[in-house]
């Protein structure tokens, strides 16, 4: 979490802009006279609306949290309205569930909307609302995400500056071999089986379990990956019940420092979220319990049945995974590494033609896909290369990929850089070296070839002098190193396999 890479500071930056957002959403609610509970369930909303809106331009994001309000006030409705009906109120959840997951086929603002209105019914049971409740949930919600709009587009625009990098396309399919069509089915069964497990154990904090099985699946692609995550959030639970047991519980509710560590916790599930899913959900345990101090339902029992509740949500999901429409991890492994290597190839010949004088090749694109894609790709292979993976020989192949992939990336990143020097020649030299890189992506996406280009001894590393052939060369190496832990050992396949 303390040495992740932060370029430029902006995780960060996102992450204090969260804490002013948040903080502003709830002190226009508490200065309009509104109750506790639409104080939090405004925090939420601008929580969420600075979290999830991850559209690449700033007018894209500017019309998705204008479309939160479409997504969320109708089931903030449907869910205070069917409070007493526990049947409906079920059906209900998990017809949202299914929507909200489904969303995500129209990319980051579908996903966007998705969470919104998921947390939306989430929220009306953390804090039991009724239909009496809902105009001031409906003002809580608006000032919220009027707060956070401010914040994000007025008073810190990051964006502006530095426009988020667009997410990768998710992995092609039509019907039910489209991944985020078979994931809403999988979702849908891991809430309906927590959602029935939850609610025998308790019929008033339930809710925890489906919570669990829902996000289990966000940001999630294969069997794998969802068995990663779901045991990093018990482990990131656990932890944190243990921290709320020492700091929640003895504060009894009191205002001014709950609202203290309250904004502790915000800053902490921005600033951990990428690098650590287990510690974000370390400071949204403890956050939920400084939340239920305020409400004064705290107690240690309380914490116990949180900790209950996750369980069953992770199990409902690893069920899923395994039982409704599974998607093999080496399916995943296979594709994304398919494209990143695909990206190393463009990212090559573009600097290749712009290095020949052609003004409009621009490799930087590539380069910025690229490292989205190995993004994706590390979260692919981590269940493989996970601390408590018993399969040793797969682990060690899964970091070598990773390893290699990553010095791909960095020789990109240099030739991406010459590439943009003005001064920087042409070399004849230069279209033999690229082809050879061509060759070698080539053995390792062609699912016919059995063996990998042969080492390139016979050509010497360049001189300093010579940077875009030194990138080359090393990008060369690179790939094919890799065709050892891809494409030796079809009876043990790590990703690729003829």
């Amino acid at each position: 979490m303390f040495v992740a890479p932060d370029p430029g500071r902006l995780r960060l930056r996102n992450s204090l802009r969260a804490v002013l957002g948040v903080g502003l959403a709830v002190a226009v609610a508490e200065l309009c006279g509104l109750s506790l509970t639409a104080s939090i369930t405004g925090g939420l909303a601008a929580l969420l609306t600075l979290f999830t809106v991850l559209d690449p331009t700033v007018r894209a994001q500017r019309v998705t949290s204008a479309l939160l309000p479409v997504a969320g006030f109708p089931v903030l409705a449907l869910a205070t309205t069917l409070h007493g009906v526990p049947l409906a109120r079920d059906a209900a959840f998990l017809a949202v569930v299914f929507a909200g997951v489904y969303a995500r086929r129209w990319g980051p603002r579908g996903h966007a909307l998705g969470i919104f209105g998921f947390m939306m019914f989430f929220v009306t049971q953390f804090l039991h609302a009724v239909p009496g409740q809902l105009p001031e949930l409906y003002a809580a919600v608006g000032l919220a995400l009027l707060s956070a709009g401010a914040v994000r587009f007025l008073l810190w625009p990051i964006e502006r500056r530095t426009p988020p990098p667009a997410a990768p396309p998710g992995l092609p399919g039509t019907g039910l071999a489209r991944p985020t069509t078979r994931q809403a089915f999988q979702a849908t069964a891991a809430c309906a089986f927590a959602l029935g497990i939850g609610q025998a154990l308790s019929d008033d904090r339930w809710y925890w379990a489906v919570g669990t099985a829902w996000w289990i699946f966000v940001n999630t692609a294969s069997r794998g990956e969802t068995l990663v995550r779901g045991f990093r959030r018990v482990l990131g639970t656990v932890v944190g019940i243990a921290a709320g047991l020492l700091i929640a519980v003895p504060l009894h509710g009191a205002p001014a420092p709950t609202a203290a560590l309250v904004a502790v916790c915000v800053f902490g599930i921005f600033y951990t979220a990428a690098p650590s899913y287990s510690w974000m959900m370390f400071f949204v345990t403890v956050m939920a319990g400084l939340l239920y101090g305020l409400l004064g339902v705290l107690h240690p029992g309380l914490l116990v049945l949180r900790f209950q509740e996750t369980a069953i949500g992770a199990l409902g999901a690893a069920l899923a995974v395994v039982l409704v429409l599974p998607v093999t991890t080496h399916a995943a492994n296979e594709a994304w590494i398919q494209r990143a290597l695909h990206c190393v190839r463009a990212s090559t010949a573009a600097s290749l033609d712009r290095l020949a004088g052609d003004p409009d090749a621009d490799p930087a694109p590539h380069a910025a896909e690229l490292e989205l894609l190995l993004g994706r790709v590390r979260m692919a292979l981590a269940p493989l290369v996970h601390p408590l993976s018993p399969l040793r020989a797969r682990k060690a192949r899964a970091r070598q990929v990773l390893g290699l992939l990553d010095d791909c990336a960095r020789e990109v990143r240099g030739l991406v850089a010459v590439a943009a020097d003005p001064q920087a020649s042409h070399d004849a030299r230069l279209a033999a070296a690229c082809w050879r890189v061509e060759a070698a992506v080539e053995a390792l996406t062609t699912p016919q070839a059995t063996t990998g280009p042969a080492v390139p001894s016979s050509h010497p590393r360049p001189a300093a002098a010579e940077p875009a052939l030194a990138h080359l060369h090393g990008l060369e190496h690179a790939l094919v190193a890799l065709h050892a832990p891809l494409r030796t050992d079809p009876r043990s396949p790590l990703v690729i396999s003829a």
